[in-house]
């Protein structure tokens, strides 16, 4: 504490020293006279809390009172005058003192005393101040020891750099200081980087957010500790004895240590006054207390918002603050201490941005003055080059200067439209990129009904973060399924989510889907406005639009199914797969829904809602599959998908007049299935293969993140008898072991194939393009004459087989919708199964119209829409049976099962 503040608390004392002494002296026994005095402390310091007195005053008053109730208790015992020092450190050393704070106290010996003839005095000087309930923490040791154990452990360290006599010999506290700030103990950049690991420890165990429902006011993100940190690298660096010196030091402007001061200054407050609401030593805002401190600090329910609801949003809004100035002031000091002797190394991006040793930076000061669309390029930047650490300390600061720039202009401008769909479209950074976004203050004003959520409470039984921290925990664990370490605890999301065709559309429905909470009404209907808005400014396609917008409404409706209705009764699957309509949406419902869940408190995932909802999702999907299937707005997929296929054909000089001829000729199932990458390299080469009489053979890496490293078949041709049996004996025959299959027939007697393979050790294939070139060949020359389709199907390859412990099962029903018979497959894979299911259609006469082919692990979902010879499902019962048994008899002839 400064003198002048000395000063002024003398002014104001509470005990009076003198009359203090004086009733000790009188006394038979000082232990009452403690507690008066001490009552009388906490009584006066509460009521002017009460009565809104600066909390300063009462911080440092506190400290003051005490350091001098203590130094009478000190007087009591006969003490060597030049051997023996007083310390107060931690909190108690800086000069500050809350209601039921400890008070951290070291005896400080020098080295060469006889400690042992004075522990009867250290012992009773310590029993007398727990005696008259003061919380004390203590420890005894020489200079030597405080040197050891602060050498030894960071937190010691610290507590000893913020330490100050209380009474008795100064020089020791003074040697001992300059010992364990000394670089014998730690080198700067050693300590700077342990209080960084210190601080990531902390943050982790609140889960890296200032946005816990129940939050921490010393330890969460933005709290306390943070602030403590800047001073103590502060401290033990640049020899700073107060945050204020930063300014002077060019870390700080005065108008950011203004909010700095008032942020501190709060925090303070809360924890005063949650230390008297709890009456004991508290720093986590529970529920039980939020209410408390609502009305001790005077906020009032109002329409729309209940008390609580506003003093815990003031609460977010300044630990989002100071978590800001946090990030920045150990960037600054990152550079200071850690970077100091390297060499500056420049690597220019753009005209705006470089990257200045690892960290982003602006190329001058006026970058957003001249550009404010770098506001938002910032993080697309970050987003694309995961090599870059962070963000400089100065670009920081220009980007907190400048964000009252993202106004409705902003808002408007295509250029910021299209920057954050590239971010959203990033394949990483995107949950990272738009929390800083967040912490920076951009999304908010950027997404004006987002900034509405930032802080908002959530007053249920499941919630543990705020309703904006708790969409980014939704984002987050989107895209952690893609991931393979989440492979296990989620192998059906992990499969979907590298399979979707706009991973994007999940992001910005993860984004919106509880947007409307607090608003009034139901939050999925006005959600679902309000990102349709959304898709509007930032010129989605229709059909996409329509999924996200369905995907906000309903996205409790997956997770409501299978926990309050019993999703054994196939009436509930039926119920549920007409409302969800499709796979597609299916998929998207499916991760969205698992990821809120996860994201809503992580203990609420277990088990037994895993299995409901992977029971819910495979019923659901194979009643779709096998013909319940009724895409949501179909013309729109389909017209949107042409849309962007066209614009991709015309950069290539396609005549549109011969793709819109072409595509008169293919049906819907094509554009429903392929993306439109797909759609405009197979219409070029299509429009460019000279005759049907030989096949269209295209080949190429998968797009698909599921199938990562497999290749893709395509092939067009003429609709002819066994053409799927034969293909697959073929792919079955050059080792080709399939993963996937689209298997589409057009009404004008053309088939559009697309198979993903891998080698049949399950391996990529070759990427030697004269390996590639011998598979297209042995394809078109196989698959040209179909006079060769009844031999090629007939040949065998020999196979080691795997041992499998479970039988195939095949289901047959016929579709009154499409009129084809559906064959669903459900069995172990292994090489060749493909080609046993087409020997077995060819020689019963069926023609495969449609396919789903699908692998999950060492299991295959297929089903194949059929007819028989004259385009009719199949409509003999015991034709039905032969099937079934002949295809379950074939697939495991050569498995040995367990139950034999």
């Amino acid at each position: 504490m400064s003198t002048t503040l000395h000063e002024l608390l003398a002014e104001e004392e509470i005990i009076n020293l003198s009359q203090f002494r004086e009733n000790l002296k009188n006394a038979s026994s000082p232990v009452p006279v403690y507690k008066e005095a001490l009552g009388k402390i906490n009584d006066s310091l509460d009521e002017r809390f009460k009565n809104g007195e600066d909390i300063r005053k009462l911080v440092y008053g506190r400290a003051w009172e005490i350091d001098r109730i203590l130094v009478t208790v000190w007087e009591q015992y006969e003490w060597p005058a030049d051997k023996i020092a007083l310390v107060a450190v931690g909190g108690y050393g800086r000069g500050e003192l809350h209601p039921r704070s400890d008070v951290d106290l070291l005896i400080l010996l020098a080295d060469d005393i006889d400690a042992e003839q004075y522990n009867d005095s250290i012992s009773s000087f310590l029993t007398l101040l727990w005696d008259i309930n003061l919380d004390i923490g203590s420890s005894v040791r020489t200079m030597s020891e405080c040197f050891n154990e602060a050498q030894s452990d960071v937190t010691i360290a610290t507590n000893l750099i913020e330490s100050r006599t209380l009474t008795g010999n100064e020089s020791l506290h003074t040697e001992m200081y300059d010992r364990v700030t000394s670089e014998g103990a730690w080198t700067d950049k050693e300590f700077f980087l342990a209080k960084l690991k210190e601080q990531k420890n902390r943050h982790e165990k609140t889960n890296n957010t200032e946005y816990n429902l129940e939050p921490n006011l010393k330890n969460s993100p933005g709290g306390l500790r943070d602030l403590q940190t800047i001073g103590w690298v502060a401290k033990r660096h640049f020899g700073s004895t107060y945050i204020r010196d930063l300014v002077a030091d060019g870390f700080l402007t005065e108008s950011e240590l203004d909010i700095l001061n008032k942020g501190e200054l709060y925090l303070w407050s809360v924890r005063y006054a949650l230390h008297l609401v709890c009456n004991r030593k508290e720093d986590r805002l529970l529920f039980d207390h939020q209410r408390s401190l609502a009305e001790l600090f005077g906020y009032k329910d109002e329409e729309g918002k209940l008390a609580v609801e506003q003093f815990m949003s003031k609460y977010y809004r300044i630990a989002m603050t100071m978590s800001e100035f946090n990030d920045m002031l150990l960037q600054h000091f990152d550079e200071a201490i850690l970077r100091a002797d390297e060499k500056q190394i420049i690597t220019p991006i753009n005209n705006r941005f470089q990257i200045h040793n690892d960290f982003l930076e602006v190329t001058h000061e006026q970058v957003f003055d001249h550009h404010p669309f770098a506001l938002m390029e910032l993080f697309v930047i970050l987003a694309q080059n995961q090599d870059i650490k962070g963000v400089r300390a100065t670009t920081i600061r220009l980007v907190r200067n400048n964000r009252h720039k993202v106004d409705d202009e902003f808002r408007n401008d295509i250029r910021n439209s299209s920057l954050f769909m590239e971010l959203m479209r990033s394949p990483d950074g995107v949950s990272t990129e738009l929390k800083r976004m967040t912490r920076y203050g951009i999304l908010g004003p950027y997404l004006p009904k987002f900034g509405r959520i930032i802080g908002q409470m959530q007053h249920d039984l499941f919630h543990i973060y705020t309703v904006d921290a708790h969409t980014m925990k939704v984002i987050q664990k989107c895209r952690q399924f893609r991931h393979s370490d989440h492979r296990e605890e989620f192998p059906i999301a992990h499969r979907i989510v590298n399979h979707l065709p706009k991973i994007e559309l999940l992001y910005i429905a993860a984004l919106f889907h509880d947007i409307a909470k607090g608003r009034g009404g139901d939050h999925s209907e006005l959600g679902a406005e309000d990102v349709a808005e959304f898709c509007e400014m930032h010129c989605l396609g229709k059909w996409d639009s329509h999924l996200v917008s369905w995907l906000v409404g309903n996205h409790l409706l997956m997770s409501m199914t299978a926990q309050r209705k019993d999703i054994s009764d196939p009436e509930v699957i039926h119920r549920f797969a007409q409302q969800v309509r499709d796979v597609v949406h299916l998929d998207y419902l499916y991760v969205l829904t698992i990821a809120d869940i996860h994201a809503t408190n992580h203990t609420l995932w277990n088990s037994w809602r895993a299995t409901l909802m992977r029971k819910l999702y495979t019923n659901t999907k194979r009643s779709l599959r096998r013909g319940l299937e009724n895409p949501i707005n179909k013309e729109d997929r389909i017209e949107q998908i042409q849309h962007e296929a066209l614009l991709l054909l015309k950069r290539q000089g396609v005549n549109e007049y011969e793709v819109d001829a072409l595509w008169d000729t293919i049906g819907d199932d094509y554009f429903l299935r392929e993306t439109a990458q797909s759609v405009a390299e197979h219409s070029k080469a299509m429009l460019e293969h000279p005759s049907l009489e030989i096949p269209l053979v295209m080949i190429r890496q998968t797009s698909h993140r599921v199938f990562e490293g497999a290749t893709e078949i395509f092939i067009y041709s003429q609709d002819i008898q066994n053409l799927f049996a034969a293909t697959v004996a073929t792919m079955d025959q050059l080792h080709l072991n399939i993963q996937d299959a689209r298997i589409i027939v057009t009404d004008s007697g053309h088939a559009l194939n697309t198979y993903t393979v891998l080698s049949d050790d399950n391996t990529p294939l070759s990427e030697n393009p004269e390996h590639m070139e011998r598979i297209k060949e042995r394809l078109i020359e196989e698959l040209d004459n179909p006079d060769d389709y009844p031999e090629i199907i007939q040949r065998r390859v020999p196979r080691q087989m795997k041992l499998f412990a479970t039988p195939t099962e095949v289901n047959i029903s016929n579709d009154s919708v499409s009129h084809q018979t559906v064959i669903e497959v459900l069995t172990p894979d292994r090489p060749g199964l493909l080609a046993k299911i087409g020997l077995i259609f060819s020689s019963n006469n069926l023609s495969v119209r449609k396919a789903r082919i699908t692998s999950i692990g060492e299991r295959v979902e297929d089903f194949f829409f059929i007819t028989d010879s004259n385009g009719l499902p199949v409509s003999d019962p015991a034709l039905c049976e032969r099937l079934q048994k002949d295809i379950c008899e074939h697939l495991d002839e050569s498995l040995q099962l367990n139950n034999q």
